[in-house]
């Protein structure tokens, strides 16, 4: 496997640092090694976030953003407007987007997931934002194979307790049940 980048692009808000972690975590507890960090500044609810994880089988090394992802995961499609999502992408690189259907972009395998209906279908929201982390992390186990469902079921259950776990679970599975190449 070597070493497989993943960069998340959110809102704040929405979960992008704790979709990273718990990906993060995730690997861990298959055996592989991985890492997680933020970027950003001084950044309010719903401006542009971006987190980045690394999951290999050998220790990482490598501390610094990630330039060349192999995966993006986008949660929110307005994004695409906003932001190069794709900048530094692999040419064989992968997009798990929320959106229920394919963004612009050319040259990329894309997934995509209603993320945010699941989220609001499960309550999965705070303020009024649904919270699309734990989805999108469903919808990226089952499509990119990078994780398991299962090991993110279970880091969602360690990071979250009670009723808010088991939505977010229930959410996950479904996301893992509707994720399309689109």
């Amino acid at each position: 496997m070597g070493v497989i980048e993943i960069r998340f692009h959110g809102r704040g808000g929405q979960g992008a640092v704790t979709a990273a972690n718990i990906l993060a975590d995730a690997a861990v507890r298959e055996g592989k090694y991985a890492q997680a960090f933020p970027h950003f500044g001084a950044e309010r609810r719903g401006a542009p976030v971006v987190a980045f994880a690394r999951i290999g089988d050998e220790p990482v090394h490598v501390h610094s953003h990630v330039e060349e992802p192999d995966i993006v995961v986008v949660l929110d499609e307005m994004l695409f407007k906003l932001v190069d999502v794709t900048s530094g992408l692999k040419r064989d690189g992968v997009i798990v987007a929320n959106t229920r259907s394919r963004p612009d972009v050319a040259g990329y395998r894309v997934y995509c997931v209603d993320a945010t209906s699941i989220a609001v279908k499960h309550g999965l929201v705070i303020s009024g934002w649904p919270v699309v982390n734990t989805v999108m992390l469903g919808a990226l186990a089952e499509s990119t194979g990078v994780v398991r469902v299962n090991s993110i079921v279970e880091a969602v259950r360690a990071r979250f307790s009670g009723e808010t776990a088991e939505r977010n679970v229930e959410a996950v599975v479904e996301a893992a049940g509707s994720v399309r190449e689109c």
